[in-house]
């Protein structure tokens, strides 16, 4: 039972309600299965979701009609359990993970001393050489020996086993009870009443080193499973290590250390020298430099001054620092990003739903098979056509668990993400880290994409007669202050720093895709593009033109400011590109996909930024629809599409994208619609997460190649296919060796996504 979600709760509409539980109890792919099915069929449940890897259910249910205690008790009423209500479920996941694996560990110790002596009978006094005292005393011997590892050791198999069929449901523990049950009861009939088929003409065989070994091979199969499992999660434990336990608060005055839970808005946090960040909040006194590699990726320390802000996780070094907390427990950058690695391992790749559908029909076809196996050897076995019947259908039984089927996908998924979020890419859902490795075609934002995100003014040039009229510049500093446009910032800061003042105007309006306009003293004033200014038959003199055209030659980003009659000023900003951006459209466009840069800048601008990055294809003075309208032909060309962006006017473009990316600086709603996350503003995690995506599908495709192989030719094989030809029947006690190692080499080859390396 490897860490799941921590318990998390968002409201979806109306009344409707989304939970994440830790679950446990599962053993198989078929158990999650079932556990989904409960759910989705308990009154009030709209939808659900559960995940054998991380051991996570989701529940979309109404709370009129039920509570997480109604779903807890439906799902412990089929031999599972769920944690609800707890303040810290992760933490209880991992006592209960630890407890769980002792259990095993325990278990397979002791049925392992056991069977080893009832290996050691069936292998020295059952041939008929011995004679019959010392075989009936081998067996009684076998049989009190086995015993306890089936029933005790092993009872849980049983009692699963026993709660599924109440519900007309089948798991592992079904085959597993089922073969090991039927072998023990058929050995101490013989073994109580050996007369019966010596009567008879037939010899009474015992399987106690068969049941007994199966117990043990799997439950020793289960062992390993959980240590590999458990280190799939890896990532989401580093990431939660980040967060310190306590605090030091200043109350009143006075240093108080208090727990990490404790700690509520606007409590003032003080920070000594090589601690680590525990909440996001604002700088109020004190000077440092700050790690945050965690977060962008970036190994230059940043220098915190009063007003700048920190986040959670992040290791402050040298310096001292006091900080307002703003954001706590779940809304703190980090744990935002913990969640997003939380809910992405929890989902489910399209080709899961495929393999859930295998896993809910499998265990009776299984059943099936083995049944048919019995009668077909009862008919045309000749002499030793009982005991090989019963061999062979145990053997099916045995051989054909689910394991390896269930843990193909998700351990690859969970793998996979946690490798993202360890190089700052932070994929949502399991759908996008499949699809990645299908794009063909990538379109980018230019601002803040590939350039920096942080235009500064190079020149303002005020018309003569404008130049002289202060009040000209406070409206276009008041104007401006008012846009949530990033070059908006850059026009207030530089007349800020110049010493203007903002005045008070009306009728503010932002326009999209042009600008703004607002009044003042009856006049109506402009702020944006050429598009803005022609559109209302503003004049614009020719000198002003020439010198607008000469800066956007050289890269920069031209906006006018104009009253209803003329163009008062041209403002030249320019926007550095970022220095890595040329590298990643270079590997983007190696790896044979077309790059496309779409932006609502000038047509100069655009060509002049294209032709630094080298982009041939570009369009420019896009509207955010034009974004998405773009997106939608490459698509019906049969292009798989990728949007890169990170404003607000992106949205509608990230949302429309096959594959949506955002930056992980932009804004909050570009982050939301996106499918991936890059926390770090480097364009080369782009062709990383592509890679990632490539190798991550590589991986599923493998594991499941041999989970499917596995019982192709495993199952056969213990019907007893070969007999004919060679006389070779597969052993009970090999069968269940084989399938608990099906399990094992699934997780181990998922966990080798670890060794990725995105250098090459």
């Amino acid at each position: 039972m490897p860490i799941a979600t921590e318990l998390q709760v968002h409201k979806i509409i109306g009344d409707l309600t989304r939970k994440t539980f830790p679950v446990t109890g599962m053993t198989c792919a078929s158990c999650a299965v079932s556990v989904e099915s409960i759910l989705k069929s308990t009154p009030g449940v709209t939808d659900a979701g559960v995940n054998y890897a991380n051991q996570s259910a989701w529940t979309v249910y109404d709370e009129k009609q039920t509570n997480v205690f109604e779903l807890q008790k439906v799902v412990q009423s089929i031999g599972y359990d769920i944690i609800v209500e707890v303040d810290n479920p992760s933490e209880v996941q991992e006592e209960l993970q630890k407890k769980h694996y002792h259990e095993i560990k325990t278990r397979t110790i002791w049925a392992s001393i056991l069977s080893l002596p009832v290996v050691i009978l069936s292998m020295f006094f059952m041939d008929s050489a011995a004679g019959q005292e010392r075989i009936a005393y081998a067996n009684w011997i076998s049989m009190i020996l086995t015993a306890p590892v089936l029933f005790w050791f092993g009872r849980n198999f049983f009692i699963n086993a026993w709660k599924q069929a109440e519900h007309g449901k089948t798991n592992m523990d079904t085959l597993v009870a089922l073969s090991t049950g039927i072998a023990f009861v058929f050995s101490a009939f013989n073994t109580i009443y050996p007369e019966f088929f010596l009567e008879r003409g037939l010899p009474s065989h015992v399987y106690y080193e068969a049941a007994s070994v199966i117990i043990t091979f799997i439950s020793l199969g289960k062992l390993l499973e959980e240590r590999a499992k458990s280190n799939t999660s890896s990532a989401i434990r580093k990431l939660m290590g980040l967060q310190p336990k306590t605090v030091r608060v200043l109350v009143n005055g006075i240093e108080e250390e208090i727990s990490i839970a404790s700690v509520v808005q606007g409590n003032i946090i003080i920070l000594r020298p090589g601690e680590r960040i525990a909440v996001d909040g604002v700088v109020v006194s004190g000077s440092s430099y700050v790690d945050e590699s965690m977060i962008t990726g970036e190994p230059v320390p940043v220098h915190k001054l009063k007003g700048d802000k920190v986040f959670a996780g992040t290791i402050n070094q040298k310096g001292s620092l006091e900080f307002t907390a703003e954001k706590v427990g779940r809304d703190t950058l980090l744990a935002h990003i913990i969640k997003m690695v939380q809910e992405a391992q929890g989902s489910k790749a399209p080709v899961q739903k495929l393999v859930d559908k295998i896993a809910g029909i499998f265990v009776p076809v299984v059943i099936g098979i083995s049944i048919i196996t019995f009668i077909t050897w009862m008919l045309i076995g000749g002499e030793d056509a009982f005991t090989h019947a019963l061999l062979t259908s145990i053997t099916v039984l045995v051989i054909a668990c689910p394991c390896a089927l269930g843990l193909a996908t998700p351990t690859a998924i969970m793998v996979g993400i946690g490798k993202g979020a360890e190089n700052n890419i932070l994929i949502r859902d399991a759908e996008s880290l499949e699809l990645g490795h299908k794009v063909n075609a990538i379109i980018l934002d230019k601002t803040g994409t590939i350039t920096e995100g942080k235009p500064v003014v190079n020149a303002i040039i005020w018309d003569s007669i404008a130049m002289q009229n202060e009040e000209s510049k406070k409206i276009l500093y008041s104007l401006e202050i008012l846009s949530e446009h990033p070059l908006a910032e850059a026009v207030v800061n530089n007349l800020r720093e110049s010493g203007i003042s903002g005045i008070s105007v009306t009728g503010f309006e932002s326009i999209t895709s042009r600008g703004v306009k607002g009044d003042f003293n009856s006049r109506t004033f402009y702020i944006g593009n050429r598009k803005l200014i022609t559109e209302n038959n503003i004049l614009l003199d020719t000198v002003l033109m020439g010198k607008a055209d000469d800066y956007q030659k050289r890269a920069n980003t031209v906006i006018y400011f104009a009253d209803q009659d003329k163009v008062l000023a041209i403002i030249a900003i320019s926007d550095k590109v970022k220095s890595t951006s040329a590298a990643a459209i270079s590997r983007l466009q190696e790896m044979g996909i077309e790059v496309y840069m779409l932006t609502g800048d000038n047509q100069q601008t655009a060509a002049a930024v294209a032709l630094e990055v080298g982009i041939s294809q570009y369009t420019a003075e896009v509207l955010p629809s034009d974004k998405a309208d773009f997106i939608k032909k490459l698509q019906s060309e049969g292009k798989v599409v990728a949007m890169v962006g990170d404003g607000i006017n992106d949205s509608q473009a990230l949302a429309q994208a096959d594959v949506s990316i955002a930056m992980g600086k932009g804004s909050d709603i570009a982050m939301d619609v996106a499918k991936m996350t890059l926390i770090t503003s480097d364009l080369l995690s782009i062709p990383k997460a592509l890679k990632l995506s490539k190798r991550t599908v590589q991986t599923i495709r493998q594991n499941l190649f041999w989970a499917f192989i596995y019982n192709v030719l495993g199952i056969p094989l213990a019907a007893g296919v070969l007999y004919s030809y060679n006389g070779f029947l597969l052993d009970p006690m090999i069968a269940g060796a084989a399938m608990a190692l099906s399990s094992v080499s699934v997780v181990t080859n998922s966990l080798r996504l670890k060794a990725i390396n995105f250098k090459n």
